[in-house]
């Protein structure tokens, strides 16, 4: 049975998880095995816990315990539920948006790129990727469109972010993904080299003049492609493009030079797909 707690401000310390700490420090409490992420919505939160997420504390309003909740809460239980009216709740700042219902869940450690990459044939490589809502459309076009993981460089965006989990429909907790290094220096140079050690083939997303063509044959045929994508603005760092294996461009017609950083991956997944 769910253990119901009644609040009646969003004052009272047991919900500033909810309330006062910024996805930073969620992340970075004094012991790591505290860190934590805010899931939403109930897609999201029940992906999450199908990809074995561990909940500690639900904060929803009172209506959906016996509605749209109830089926997670019956695999949830003695799990804290902080319930109160809804005029309490939407004085916290976009609650309206999340359908009624949060719930903070332990981080999960994060494996070894070796580990998840083991019988994979092609990968995303995020480097520096920092807006949550494209971090999260990468992750559910790479998970549609036949991608065996995900890699993040030590920079880029955290895709438990609440808005990038909640952009990628639950995928994140779907789709295998760690960051392929914890130090900024240790990309792009000795992330290459992992990928290459694990027999993948670098393919850069860029447009310099010796770009090849999305469809390119020998890029298609290569039995493990690391497919990498930079930040928006900017793309790829010129230190990565030239350490690739490919540089590759998607073609582009009406005097468009590029798509946005979540479009193009779309493409390139779907192109690339074995």
């Amino acid at each position: 049975m769910a253990n119901i707690i009644e609040i009646h401000s969003l004052e009272q310390p047991e919900v500033e998880v909810y309330t006062r700490l910024t996805e930073a420090q969620l992340r970075s409490r004094q012991k790591p095995e505290n860190s934590v992420f805010i899931a939403e919505s109930e897609k999201v939160i029940e992906c999450a816990l199908k990809g074995g997420c561990r909940p500690v504390s639900f904060l929803m309003e009172r209506k959906h315990i016996e509605g749209k909740a109830k089926e997670l809460l019956s695999h949830c239980a003695d799990v804290p539920v902080y319930t109160a009216d809804r005029e309490v709740l939407e004085k916290l700042t976009g609650f309206a948006l999340t359908r009624g219902i949060l719930c903070a869940m332990g981080r999960p450690a994060l494996p070894e790129p070796e580990k998840i990459c083991t019988g994979a044939n092609r990968v995303a490589v995020l480097e520096n990727i920092v807006d949550p809502t494209n971090v999260g459309a990468i992750f559910r076009s790479a998970a549609a469109l036949h991608m065996d993981a995900v890699l993040l460089s030590p920079s880029c965006c955290d895709p438990l972010h609440r808005r990038a989990a909640r952009v990628s429909m639950g995928t994140v907790f779907q789709i295998p993904w760690t960051r392929i290094g914890d130090r900024a220096e240790q990309w792009p140079k000795q992330g290459l080299e992992r990928l290459r050690n694990m027999g993948f083939k670098t393919a850069a997303l860029a447009l310099t003049d010796n770009s090849v063509s999305i469809d390119d044959p020998e890029l298609m045929a290569e039995e493990k492609l690391a497919v990498i994508l930079g930040t928006e603005g900017d793309g790829l760092s010129a230190k990565t493009i030239a350490d690739c294996d490919y540089t590759v461009k998607i073609p582009m017609s009406h005097g468009v030079d590029s798509l946005n950083v979540a479009a193009a991956s779309a493409v390139a997944f779907w192109q690339l797909r074995r």
